[in-house]
């Protein structure tokens, strides 16, 4: 056979003999790694092919108040609507359970509140006080009639009965439903929808 041209084979032998020594030695210092590497594909063929978990729902607020929980004013707001009112200037947050600044005393005298919280909002310009109360079921019964007379507008829907008064700069808004009174009386600022959007946050 012939040779090729400039090869040693007293180079190549001892050459090809100190390589595979070398490519020996790595699979040597590698071994304590195998288990490593092997536990790692599998976990990665594992989560590849695992289903998404899915986050555990937020228990509303009536839902902690049917179950005789605890609701302070951060539970009470969705993270929207509470960052809206952190984020406004001069924003002051005062927690207590004080009965409900309502203007309609005979309704509030006649519900006979259980207050639960009572959030009370200053800002720069103008505040927010907002009152969740627990109330006898028969209670929504009578706040149409009683808020209508008071010059609220009051509808009925989805087991709910909302009433609304604008009086100059102050808005008055009440919810009652399943046996919870939501009332906020909002003085010269009004944020979009404000009612509305704490009541999905209340109830769902």
């Amino acid at each position: 056979m012939a040779r090729i041209g400039g090869r040693n084979a007293w180079i190549a032998v001892p050459a090809g003999i100190l390589c595979a020594a070398v490519v020996g030695t790595l699979v040597w210092l590698s071994l304590p790694m195998l288990p490593v590497t092997v536990a790692w594909v599998g976990d990665t063929l594992r989560n590849a092919t695992a289903p998404e978990p899915r986050a555990t729902p937020r228990e509303t607020p009536a839902q902690t108040a049917a179950d005789g929980g605890a609701i302070d004013c951060r539970t009470l707001y969705a993270d929207d609507l509470w960052n809206e009112l952190t984020w406004r200037a001069g924003s002051l947050l005062g927690q207590s359970q004080v009965p409900p600044a309502t203007t309609a005393t005979s309704f509030a005298d006649a519900a006979a509140p259980q207050v639960l919280v009572t959030c009370t909002w200053r800002f720069e310009t103008g505040g927010i006080v907002t009152t969740l109360a627990k109330v006898d079921t028969a209670a929504s019964s009578i706040a149409e009639a009683a808020l209508s007379g008071e010059g609220f507008a009051c509808e009925v829907a989805g087991g709910a009965t909302v009433c609304t008064r604008t009086q100059g700069g102050v808005r008055e808004e009440h919810t009652l439903r399943d046996g919870l009174w939501l009332v906020s009386v909002e003085t010269q600022w009004h944020p979009e929808d404000y009612g509305s959007r704490l009541d999905r946050s209340v109830w769902g």
